[in-house]
């Protein structure tokens, strides 16, 4: 089972929209005979796109899995989104993957999602190689895309592979081919047959000198994490390729460096070295660090608990997807140890219920195939478990462990939904349920106050995919109203905001049997954090203490002075009396504690706080003017221009209030020739006028 596992690639392709991440996963699928016809994603026939909405909009909006096998190694791939709206999809696939492959494209280079996905590699601690697309563009230049690499994601990108040429005929110096650095030999990749053939030459004479130099550069990287190669190297000055491949392996593994490939998926070029490399530089199960978590059940064993990538373990893993379907939901399951087989019951420490797992799917893209167990390393499909959600870990109920889970961005656009009958209203909340249970960034709430039911999301084409499935998948025709920011609310800095309440509760006859003051204070935090509570006051116990602290945030999580949720909020309980003696009751401290929170919470001291976005505008320069012009009035702040060949990139903050409809904006403007991507950077305060319109 170990050798087997040596030879087992969890991969993620990652990148920002329109590098080629999906174009790429064909042609290795197609390399790898896992297809027999080349799928195209601008006709709809993506593999991995296989659900109606991303063939029509041409883009992955769902993490997909699929398996092939290069040589002898088992590459399971997923396949994510590269559109900011989508991240949770990336987040989640890189929490359980252990190695990544990312694209930038040759002309944009290094964009917004590209930095994005890179911090949640990084954070992660995924290996993960590099693969310069889209050479055969006009306005390609692999050296501008790895100064980018090496400046922006602050890492050390090592060519592998180098261009021969950029651009596409009639240019002379069209892209032809690549020079593989390691056998100093030339690749030149066979149109006819689909890149499926290709010839291997010597390095021609007007590229040998760039190749010498980059072949320099290549060893120079791998000898600084090698003192035995360094003086190898220094004697000779050159190294065997078996030793590179070697010290590429171990650099790549521990982070020192990414090596970096080149090529044009949609060309049929340098995909077949970009699959040796996924084999040769990227882990195995066995070679990332064995998993840690701690043990739920047990108050006494407070340290970590271990869990190896060993099928004799006692099983664990974690859920990381869930996918709503109309007989049974599909939960993606990472098995970190132990061997799971159907029909068994796993514990989920969260809840601490049993889960039934009665079918184990091995997944590849929207064909499943049934198998009776699965081991350690493997990614799989489970049916059964009703209770768990995204994050959740699964685990051998005699040997429990709770794994770290995965955390997902706040909500920044919502929208109202309604049902064309009430009829249909159980089965539009019961549908929204569970889509919220499948998509950890959607979230839909019925608001007290209008009885409407409110969506939230990360954007306007998340909240539309959610509508158009609503109305696909789910046959539920509903009405929608205009999309609208998620605000917060919090408390000007440096306010010290005092509040008391009081419960006071009296028999017929008898007086006063139970009278309960509550004197907090409630104080700004620094950044973007949750609300907490503490205790001063030293006058209850433990139990009521947590009990009174409790009532405190619950009462704060109601939302302040216009209803939006509280942030970044300390409330200090300062005292609890009693004056007519006795103990306090908890209906009593829950009673006191929520009128000192609310005479606490004073207009004047309330600020609103709007998400602002990141932006990113890639146009053709001579539409700069009217882009610019158009965000000045949004009231974005330009924070800085780059020029990337014909392109002109602009940087800029918003508001997100002014951001709707900036989509067909800014495609009017440019005649359709320029793109955006757009993110939230944080929340900060909106103006004042925004809260005193909503108070009226």
């Amino acid at each position: 089972m170990a050798a087997a596992l040596d030879d087992v690639r969890n991969i993620g392709i990652i990148a920002h929209i329109d590098a080629g991440k999906t174009t790429t996963t064909e042609r290795i699928l197609f390399y790898t005979d896992a297809t027999h016809r080349v799928g195209q994603v601008d006709e709809g026939t993506a593999t991995t796109d296989f659900d109606p909405e991303e063939a029509e909009r041409g883009i992955t909006i769902y993490s997909a899995a699929v398996s092939c096998r290069w040589k002898e190694t088992t590459i399971n791939i997923i396949d994510t989104p590269g559109h900011v709206d989508f991240t949770a999809e990336v987040e989640r696939s890189l929490r359980v993957l252990d190695g990544a492959v990312v694209i930038f494209s040759a002309v944009e280079g290094v964009e917004a999602q590209s930095e994005t996905v890179w911090r949640q590699a990084d954070k992660y601690k995924v290996p993960r190689i590099c693969f310069i697309n889209k050479l055969d563009r006009i306005g390609a230049d692999f050296d501008r895309v790895m100064a980018q690499v090496a400046d922006r994601l602050q890492c050390k990108p090592v060519a592998v592979t180098l261009p021969m040429g950029a651009g596409s005929p009639p240019d002379p110096n069209a892209f032809s081919g690549i020079i593989d650095l390691i056998a100093m030999k030339a690749h030149y990749f066979d149109p006819a047959k689909q890149g499926k053939e290709f010839k291997v030459e010597d390095v021609p004479a007007e590229f040998a000198d760039r190749a010498a130099e980059a072949r320099q550069l290549l060893l120079e990287a791998v000898c600084e994490i090698d003192d035995d190669a360094m003086e190898a190297y220094l004697e000779s000055e050159d190294l065997p390729s078996d030793q590179v491949r070697t010290l590429l392996r171990k650099g790549t593994l521990e982070g020192a460096f990414h090596p970096v490939f080149s090529g044009s998926s949609l060309d049929y070029i340098g995909v077949q070295p970009l699959l040796d490399g996924v084999a040769a530089y990227l882990p195995s199960p066995l070679d990332r660090p064995p998993v840690e978590g701690t043990n739920p059940m047990s108050k006494k064993e407070t340290g970590p608990v271990i869990r190896h990538t060993d099928p004799d373990e006692p099983v664990a893993g974690l859920v990381f997807k869930i996918v709503a379907e109309q007989h049974a939901d599909l939960y993606f399951f990472r098995i970190y140890s132990g061997t799971l087989k159907s029909s068994s019951r796993l514990l989920n420490p969260r809840t601490g219920k049993k889960e039934l797992v009665s079918q184990i799917w091995q997944v590849q893209a929207s064909q499943r195939t049934k198998i009776d167990e699965a081991h350690a390393g493997n990614i799989v499909g489970l049916v059964g478990p009703k209770d768990a959600v995204t994050g959740d870990t699964l685990c051998d109920a005699n040997k429990p462990v709770l794994l770290e889970s995965i955390h997902f961005p706040q909500t920044v656009i919502s929208m109202a939904v309604e049902p064309e009958s009430s009829a249909e209203r159980k089965k539009l909340n019961d549908v929204l349920a569970r889509l919220a249970k499948q998509d950890p960034t959607f979230d839909s709430r019925v608001n007290e106050d209008t009885g409407q039911t409110i969506i939230s999301g990360m954007g306007e084409l998340h909240l539309e995919v959610i509508r158009n499935r609503l109305h696909n998948d789910f046959k539920l025709d509903v009405r929608v109203h205009k999309p609208r920011v998620s605000y917060r609310e919090t408390i000007k800095s440096g306010a010290k905001l005092r509040g008391t309440g009081e419960f006071e509760k009296s028999q017929p006859g008898e007086g006063v049997s139970e009278q309960t003051v509550v004197e907090l204070l409630l104080e700004r935090r620094a950044g973007d954090q949750p609300l907490s509570a503490i205790d001063k006051s030293k006058d209850l116990s433990n139990e009521q203490s947590a009990t009174l602290k409790q009532a405190v945030l619950d009462e704060l999580k109601g939302g302040g002075i216009v209803g939006y949720p509280l942030y970044d909020i300390l409330a200090t309980i300062q005292s609890v009396k009693t004056p007519v003696g006795g103990t306090p009751s908890e209906i009593g401290l829950q009673a006191a504690a929520a009128r000192a929170v609310r005479e606490a919470l004073i207009e004047e001291h309330i600020v609103l706080l709007e998400p602002k976005m990141r932006l990113e505008v890639v146009t053709p320069s001579e539409f700069l003017g009217n882009i610019q012009a158009d965000l000045q009035a949004r009231r974005a702040m330009i924070t800085g221009t780059e020029t990337r060949g014909d392109l002109v990139v602009i940087d800029a903050e918003a508001a997100l209030s002014q951001m709707f409809g900036y989509s067909t904006q800014v495609r009017s403007l440019s005649q359709g020739r320029a793109t955006y991507s757009m993110e939230l950077l944080k929340y900060d305060e909106a103006p004042r006028d925004i809260l005193e319109e909503m108070l009226g």
